[in-house]
Order: structure tokens, then sequence, then C-alpha cells
């Protein structure tokens, strides 16, 4: 790390020397420097009611996860650094303390008329990301930047073309499996009604020996008709199209894998199975109206950096969510993510504004979204609402909300959830039932002065299953532009499946406080909390993970400059 960051001196040092030497000349250009930090400090209050007992709470007390970027842009090229630290970190594995810091992401491009060159690490997507996604997500402790060399050409306005070749991040060092891609789309204007978009992609992933060997070697623990020869090479090909046709969009993406090793639903053995995966959307939308109607069909694809990877480590490819990214803290308790071996999943979601109320601002949203296995969406049930323990079906969800404006400082939002969970599925707990739980929400904002407002929160979530019952209230203060503070609490106020007292004893109602701070000033904002935080899956943007449940204080700075 050290030797990388002398490099990256050095480098910039005889930039600057050649940028000098111009500027003797009269073409001297000063460029700009940009950057941001951002820092997250965590101190743990060790509590066993809940499950907070993880290494933190036993040993090491606080944890500091920091990150440092650092872009000078300057005659075309671009300068980029990155300083990460991590202190005693849950983060990148909620089960450990990590500690490491140094360099972790550096890179210069070059603008050259119609091609953009990159060189060190970068990150980019194919399409939706299907076949390739290079992306970072701090919040789930993910960065799956390629090192590598990265090229982009657009020929003309409307056509780019992008190829790259490299390794994947994996903490302070890399993967050593070589990736490589190319990409390439259109667009055209047919009228100016009607347009279209269409792109493809092809992804390759090459094994390196000492990979190789331990995949051969776990196959050949195999029982003999479970046997079968690794590939070290996998290629993965997409072609998708985004046509447009006045107020209707419709968006199709296709891709296929060749045959490679997959680890099975079971976690006990690795297959070798081709994949494939469809994604589709059809929406329209007018004045008040808008629907958006998502079908995606998954049959065995998996790609990752090796066969040996699961759950979130070593992705290559990025299979979006087909469910609702929900943001209330009851309503996001339950999150589906996606099933790689094999998934059927169908969202709609529906937006109405009436006419007769359009100076309210009145809305109604609904969606539903469910997620089965590959086969039909068919499932054991008494009804579309009611489902039976046994049922099939990984998620369901209905969601309707509706908002209303009163007068031009009050306003209100109200709504109804219910979600069908498979927790087995999901959080791997076995002979867990199935999870049905309803949740009634709302929320109320009135803004006492040009600055200032005050918003109340409320959900109750009932179900039987699980932890049983909970009841979330938030009330949050804000003064613009410095200020906001928020008290809430979540109680478990019945029991559950897996809390259900002992007989003879008495259920203990268990409170999950939140009290929070923050204090924003021009491009900085400070911000400390109090938090008790149930276990459970955490979603960003799709890609999950479960977490353990957190007691004590959290701190976070970010700065932009």
């Amino acid at each position: 790390m050290i030797r990388k960051l002398i490099l990256s001196i050095v480098s910039l040092g005889l930039v600057y020397s050649v940028f000098a030497q111009d500027g003797d000349k009269g073409k001297s250009d000063k460029g700009e420097f940009s950057g941001n930090f951002q820092t997250t400090n965590q101190f743990y209050v060790k509590d066993s009611s809940i499950g907070a007992t993880t290494t933190q709470y036993q040993k090491e007390l606080s944890s500091t996860d920091a990150w440092l970027w650092l872009n000078y842009k300057v005659n075309g090229y671009t300068f980029k650094v990155r300083f990460d630290l991590f202190n005693n970190s849950p983060l990148l594995n909620p089960q450990e303390a990590y500690t490491k810091s140094g360099i972790g992401n550096y890179s210069v491009s070059k603008q050259m008329d119609k091609m953009n060159i990159t060189v060190g690490y970068f990150y980019d997507q194919f399409a939706s990301g299907m076949v390739f996604r290079s992306y970072e997500d701090r919040n789930l402790g993910l960065d799956f930047a390629i090192q590598g060399a990265h090229i982009r050409y657009t020929p003309t306005e409307n056509t780019t073309i992008k190829a790259f070749t490299g390794l994947q991040k994996f903490r302070f060092d890399l993967r050593p499996v070589v990736i490589k891609g190319v990409n390439a789309e259109h667009h055209f204007d047919i009228n100016d009604h009607f347009s279209l978009e269409p792109g493809a992609s092809m992804v390759n992933r090459t094994i390196d020996q000492q990979t190789m060997n331990v995949i051969a070697s776990t196959i050949n623990n195999y029982e003999l008709e479970n046997r079968f020869f690794p590939k070290y090479n996998v290629f993965v090909y997409n072609i998708y199209n985004t046509l447009r046709y006045k107020n209707f969009t419709w968006n199709l993406e296709l891709a296929q894998k060749t045959p490679e090793a997959i680890i099975n639903p079971n976690n006990d053995l690795m297959e070798l199975h081709k994949g494939r995966v469809m994604l589709t959307s059809l929406s329209y939308s007018t004045k008040g109206f808008g629907i958006n109607a998502q079908y995606r069909y998954i049959d065995k694809f998996s790609l990752r950096t090796s066969p040996l990877e699961n759950q979130n480590l070593g992705m290559i490819a990025y299979l979006p969510s087909i469910t609702r990214q929900n943001v209330y803290r009851l309503l996001a308790r339950y999150n589906a993510f996606t099933q790689e071996w094999g998934e059927n999943g169908v969202q709609v979601d529906v937006s109405y504004k009436p006419k007769a109320l359009k100076k309210h601002g009145t809305q109604f949203n609904f969606n539903t979204s469910i997620s089965t296995p590959l086969g039909s969406f068919e499932g054991k049930t008494v009804n579309p609402i009611n489902f039976e323990a046994d049922t099939n079906r990984y998620f369901r969800e209905y969601y309707f909300e509706a908002q209303h404006k009163f007068t031009k400082k009050f306003k209100i939002l109200l709504g109804y959830q219910i979600i069908n969970y498979n927790q087995r599925l999901f959080e791997a707990k076995p002979s867990v039932p199935y999870v049905i739980a309803h949740t009634y929400f709302g929320e109320a904002t009135y803004k006492i002065r040009p600055t200032k407002s005050l918003r109340i929160e409320s959900q109750y979530l009932s179900t039987k299953e699980d932890l049983g019952s909970f009841v979330n209230g938030l009330i949050e203060f804000n003064m613009a532009p410095h200020y906001s503070f928020s008290f809430g609490d979540m109680v478990n106020i019945k029991p559950g499946y897996r809390n259900e007292p002992l007989a003879g004893t008495d259920f203990k109602i268990v409170h999950y406080w939140n009290v929070f701070g923050a204090y924003t000033f021009k491009n900085t904002r400070f911000t400390a909390g109090y938090i008790r935080q149930v276990e459970g899956v955490n979603c960003t943007g799709g890609v999950c993970r479960v977490e353990p449940a957190f007691s004590g204080v959290r701190i976070t700075l970010t700065s932009n400059f």
C-alpha cells in the first residue's frame, strides 16, 4: 500500500511538472480539485435481550469506518485516489472485527476527443447490470471495483462502445480471476414520438489455476455420479432494447450464460449448469396517472469471481430487485432478495392523482409484487390475501398509500401493507413458519414556519410469526437549513413464534429506541444518535444481507469540497 501511495504521489508530481512547463508557454490550465470525506463511528452497548452480542460488544467496544476521495481534473486528465480506513469494523462482515487502512482506489483517465481511457480502478455497468456491474455500496460494505483498463468510445452522438479487462477488488487486495467484457449501444430517433435504444454485451471470466485446483479438489470428493469437469472460462451474453412510443416505454433484456459450476440451493454441492435471465417492463404515464409492470425470470444465473463464492461475495452480475424498496422502519422489516437458482417475479406499481383534488396534491399509490420458484405462480393458498403456512411462494406484498394536503402547511399520508415472507429461505432460519405480516402506517407533516417543520410518523405491524407484533413511532423537528432532531421508539408489544415466553413466564416488552440529531453547514453534515436496532435483513438497491441486532451510539460526518 505504501508503494502504491508513493507511486501515486510521484505520478501526480510528474504530471504537475508537465503542466507547469505548458504554463510557461502560455497554455496553463489550473485544473479543478474536488473531494469528499465520510466517516461512521459506532460505540457498542452490549444487550443480550435483543441479541447485540457480536465481538464488538464483547471486546472492541467501538469501530470506525472512513473514506477520503480526492479528484483532480486538468487538461483532459482526471486523477482519483481514495483512502479507506476500517478499525474494528463489522461493515465488511457483521460477525467479525476487521482492521486495516490504506489506498483503496486510484485511477487516471484521459479524455481524447471521442475516446476516454481509464487505468486503475473503475466502476461501470452494462445495461441493467445483469451481465456486468462494478459498483460500490458502503451501507452494505460492498466494493466491486475493477482494477485494470477501461475504454469508452463514442464515434457518434448516439453510439457508445465500451470495453474493459481487469481483476475485481477484494478489500485491499485483488481476486486473481480475470474479467473482461465489451458493450455497444445505439439510440435511434424514428420520429418525434418513437425511439429505440438497442444494445448488446459480452463478458468473459477466466478462473486462475489456484482457484481451479480448489474447485477440482472439491468436486473430486463428491460421489461419482455428482462429479463433472469444471470450466476455466464462462461467457455471458445479453441483448437489450428500450422502446419509447408517446407515453409508453418498454424495456426488454435477455441474457444467457454458458455452463459453469454453481452451488445448489442446499449449499452442499456444485453442479454444472448454463444460466438464463429475462427482465422486462412496460410503463405508461400521462398527467395524473402512471403505471409500471415488471417481470423477471431467473434460471440458475449466478456470476461471481468463482463458484466458491456465495451471498454478496465476488459479484460480477447484479440482478435487480423485483420488489418495492420500503423506507419506513416496520415496512422495511421483511425484504426479499434475488434467488439466483430460480425465480419468477412480477411487480406492478400504479400512481393516480384525481383532477378534482389537484389543488390539494392528493395522490394514491398502489404496489404489488410476488416472487415464486420456477414453474408457475401457483401456491398452496386459501385466497390471495391469507396464505397457508406451507405456501411455496417466496414473497408477496400488497402496498397502498394515500397522500393529501389540507393546507399549505399541513399534509398527511396513510397506508396499509401486507407482507408474505419465507423466513426460512431469506434468513436461513430452519423450522420457522411462513411470516404473514399486516402493517398500518401514517405520517403527518406541519410546516410551522418556512424554515421550521414538524413531522410525525407511526406504524403498527401485526404478525404471529417471527418476533411477533411491533409498534413504531417517531417525531422529527427540522430547522432548515442547519438542524434536525428526532426521537422514536419501536416496541415489540406481542411475542411471535421465535420469542414465545416459556410456560409460567410473562412476555417482556422490548423497546428499540432511536434518538437522533443532525447539523448541516454548507457542504458538511454531522449526525449523532443512540440506536437499538432489531436483527434482520438490510437492503440497499435490491442487494441485501442479514445483519445482527445493534445497540449503541452512532456518529457520522460527511463533507464535500
